[in-house]
């Protein structure tokens, strides 16, 4: 597809996503080597002063330790490079900006993309792939975490590289727990339905679990199934043409569990979302939520030694299974504006940004994880794991996931996302059985996936 037409493309489905309510991408088309290349001049030689901009999607803290990650960049490069930090607001309005800035002129040499933005980026051919940058400047990549690198890892090339990386795993009250007489904590659903009872009655909670109603978690029970979301290898052998949940049998199978966790009072409806069920939990009220690593900060604020903290997996959909979790987060593109000396300072700023010592620092700040494996070395991770050994959790259940486990790439996932979580409130709120609104969602993402590959044929 020619960039002209592209680029017309994107402002027709941008103004539709904007008038529908959504997120849409776009670019579903499998883009090869030469054609994600094309025009793409870069180079490894000495960089000259110059100004780049970074686009990010940090707020608050994480904002702060952005800032100062910059801040210290801008004051300690010696080549002059100066670095304007942007923040863009959501991941959505991040990529919505950069779709209409693309029309034009782009808007910012380097930008912070949520995961599940990777299809479009990789499809839209506006990025210089980070392995080519790798590749130039013989950059070793086994510095990087392998199983955070494989969900950006498409056909041997990563297309950009890791930065605020997550997974979700669950955190418990050890006070309820060690009330309720519970020594061993549930690592599955059916798990969790087992202690339901003695949580309520003898440990004082007044929900077992409150669960958020998230599509990342839906996502992360497929994982932990060793299932496939999608067809063509979860979309990365090539674009996905359907959804495969709803044939391979994870779909209900999660959903069959989620509803009888429902269905007991174990887990009520507590909203959608990734941060739905955390401030019941925060609160005391909940003995049992789900939430991203990078949450861990923050619920120990808000729990403010009320009770003790504990973290554990992310729970399987059934005893038996054997699969691992999803990177989730954002990561660093480099944007194509067919400036060497640009691209050279960009790359000279994202080393800087996963070197081991700013990457400790971030860590200490956000709760994400180092994505460099030596910033494990560095005191201030060190120091931080121990102020805070519930994260250790997080870093075990990373390596104990493999590669396979990395998710899945797909074109239309803002819009998947909420199909999948209107579905399961529907179900919860008794509009429905669990094979039904799998259907639903299969038939719903389906037709946003024919209608989008047909559109960019």
């Amino acid at each position: 597809m020619k960039k002209k037409a592209l680029s017309f493309l994107m402002a027709a489905i941008m103004v539709a996503g904007m008038l529908s309510g959504c997120s849409t991408q776009t670019g579903s088309e499998n883009i090869t080597e030469s054609q994600t290349k094309e025009d793409i001049t870069t180079s490894a030689a000495p960089v000259a002063s110059t100004t780049i901009t970074f686009w990010h999607s940090m707020g608050g803290v994480n904002g702060e330790a952005i800032n100062a990650l910059v801040e210290k960049f801008n004051k300690e490069n010696t080549s002059g490079i100066t670095v304007e930090a942007q923040y863009q607001g959501s991941y959505d309005d991040a990529i919505n900006k950069l779709k209409s800035a693309q029309i034009g002129n782009m808007g910012a040499d380097l930008v912070q993309i949520y995961d599940i933005g990777t299809r479009f980026m990789i499809d839209s051919g506006w990025v210089i792939p980070m392995q080519k940058l790798i590749d130039e400047d013989k950059w070793d990549i086994n510095q990087v975490e392998p199983n955070i690198a494989a969900y950006y890892t498409v056909g041997g090339t990563l297309y950009s590289m890791p930065f605020n990386s997550s997974t979700p795993i669950l955190y418990y009250n050890k006070d309820m727990f060690k009330k309720a007489g519970i020594t061993k904590v549930p690592d599955s659903l059916p798990g969790i339905d087992r202690i339901g009872d003695d949580l309520l009655k003898k440990g004082g909670a007044g929900e077992v679990i409150s669960l958020g109603i998230y599509g990342w978690f839906f996502e992360q029970f497929t994982c932990k199934q060793q299932a496939h979301y999608a067809d063509s290898g979860n979309g990365r052998e090539a674009a996905a043409t359907a959804v495969d949940f709803d044939k391979n049998g994870a779909g209900v199978k999660t959903l069959t569990a989620w509803k009888t966790l429902s269905d007991k009072g174990y887990a009520p409806n507590v909203g959608r979302g990734g941060d739905a069920g955390l401030a019941d939990f925060s609160a005391g009220k909940s003995a049992i939520t789900l939430g991203s690593t990078a949450s861990l900060k923050q619920i120990l604020n808000d729990v403010n030694g009320k009770f003790e903290v504990g973290t554990a997996y992310f729970p399987k959909v059934s005893d038996d299974d054997k699969g691992g979790v999803s990177i989730g987060g954002g990561s660093l593109w480099a944007l194509n504006n067919n400036d060497v000396n640009k691209q050279s300072a960009t790359w000279e700023f994202i080393k800087f940004l996963v070197s081991p010592e700013s990457q400790a620092y971030w860590n200490s700040q956000t709760g994400y994880f180092p994505i460099t494996t030596a910033a494990h070395q560095e005191p201030v991770f060190k120091d931080n794991i121990s102020k805070f050994p519930q994260f250790q959790t997080a870093i075990d259940q990373l390596h104990d996931s493999t590669p396979q486990s990395a998710g899945a790439l797909l074109s239309i996932f803002p819009e998947a996302r909420q199909t999948v979580e209107t579905e399961i409130e529907n179900m919860i709120n008794n509009k429905g059985t669990p094979e039904a609104a799998v259907t639903k969602m299969g038939e719903s993402i389906n037709k946003s996936i024919t209608d989008y590959n047909l559109l960019n044929k």
